[in-house]
């Protein structure tokens, strides 16, 4: 009788501190839950945003306040026309018009090479906070080698890509080191190199070598045209169609990612490193070098991101290129339960949301800053799935993961 490749023994009681830590990264990651519940709580997440989202809407108008009070079927009327309006503001200004879908897809581009970058490590059980510096890094490299020389846009494009995923694997294998060297953990290595990638950028766009001639602000010299992404809908000739060739490398990376996590022997372990770290190793899995690999395959994700801002909108560099993109890519991969067809699908949401909030905006007089509430709101929930799960009465046993038809079921 052979011994079993990864035996489980009972857990001691100095374990279960652990075991509770692991099962809680397990259910708001998605990872090892039934594709049905792992389907199912984002979705309903994102309904409780939208709905918290519309309480909030009429809370903070105060004209609809002051109405309950003297006409409360009035108030009824206006608050949902209110929310109507703007919800529908929302949607026309995401998906409405072919401008509306650019703009959707340009911002949902970023999102998708950072979101990986997050879910990668998640499936090993690493916690990725460094996407900022990553990307910093990816989009400085890619700056470097566009404006270095000008070449045939089949050689350069692919050279300035490669510079991109050189400066984020970099920046995101140190943390990966540490960990594996040291014992570092990541969570603080990564925040750490995200202070030092923005410091070492504001430096580099003061140098003569990076700034722009003539110019006494942190703005770097323009990338070469053979270094820039092509746009989508360039054939229109319409100037505000900024959906450019960045999009379609991002889907190709997501696949990529997908095949390495769930077809390939890296993956395994990969996968393995993050279900038991002990048992990986005890398999024979080396769970150092897997540390390593893994936070350098998510900054090289996360440097494309850097590179394909640069490449297909700034075609510079300056302070601030980057965004919040590292940090929201942490909710992306949340909602997207760390698997690449959902981190894709949770970019576009997030897209979504911020091309449509200025068409609200403009259509309803309600903040943008709406939709940051609306996002808080869905990171919020999602990392609350316990939460959802009672609201909701969803069934997270083996083979199920639907509403119940009754609350007494």
């Amino acid at each position: 009788m052979t011994e079993p490749l990864l035996p489980v023994e009972p857990a001691a009681n100095g374990d279960d501190d652990a075991s509770n830590s692991r099962r809680f990264f397990e259910d708001i990651t998605g990872i090892h839950v039934n594709w049905r519940t792992a389907i199912m709580v984002p979705l309903l997440a994102v309904f409780s945003a939208l709905v918290v989202g519309a309480f909030v809407m009429v809370m903070t108008d105060i004209d609809i306040l002051k109405k309950w009070t003297s006409s409360p079927g009035g108030a009824a009327v206006d608050s949902w026309d209110l929310i109507y309006s703007a919800y529908v503001a929302l949607a026309k200004g995401a998906f409405g018009s072919v401008s509306a879908w650019s703009e959707t897809i340009v911002a949902a581009t970023p999102l998708v090479f950072a979101g990986l970058a997050v879910a990668i490590g998640f499936r090993a059980g690493l916690f990725n906070i460094g996407g900022q510096g990553q990307m910093i890094m990816g989009g400085m490299f890619a700056t470097i080698v566009g404006f270095q020389f000008a070449a045939p846009s089949f050689i350069h494009i692919p050279l300035v890509l490669f510079a991109g995923v050189l400066g984020g694997a970099i920046w995101g294998g140190i943390p990966g080191v540490l960990r594996a060297r040291t014992g570092a953990h990541e969570v603080i290595t990564t925040i750490m190199m995200n202070f030092i990638a923005l410091f070492l950028m504001n430096w580099a766009l003061k140098t003569s070598f990076v700034r722009v001639e003539d110019r006494l602000d942190p703005l770097s010299k323009v990338i070469e045209t053979s270094a820039k992404l092509p746009r989508l809908l360039g054939f229109l000739d319409r100037s505000e169609l900024r959906v450019h060739a960045g999009f379609i490398v991002a889907l190709l990376v997501a696949w990529v990612i997908w095949w390495l996590l769930f077809r390939s022997t890296i993956g395994f372990e990969f996968r393995a490193t993050g279900f038991n770290p002990d048992a990986a190793r005890y398999g024979g899995i080396n769970v150092d070098r897997t540390y390593v690999l893994v936070m350098a395959v998510a900054g090289a994700a996360a440097g494309l991101a850097g590179a394909s801002e640069v490449m297909g909108l700034h075609h510079r560099l300056f302070s601030g290129f980057q965004g919040t993109i590292g940090f929201d890519a942490i909710a992306l991969a949340l909602l997207g339960r760390s698997h690449p067809a959902g981190v894709v699908a949770a970019a576009l949401l997030f897209g979504a949301l911020k091309a449509g909030g200025r068409q609200m905006q403009a259509a309803t007089d309600i903040p943008i800053d709406l939709i940051l509430v609306v996002q808080a709101l869905v990171i919020i929930f999602i990392a609350a799935p316990a939460l959802i799960r009672a609201i909701y009465r969803v069934r997270t046993g083996e083979g199920t993961g639907q509403v119940t038809r009754g609350w007494s079921t």
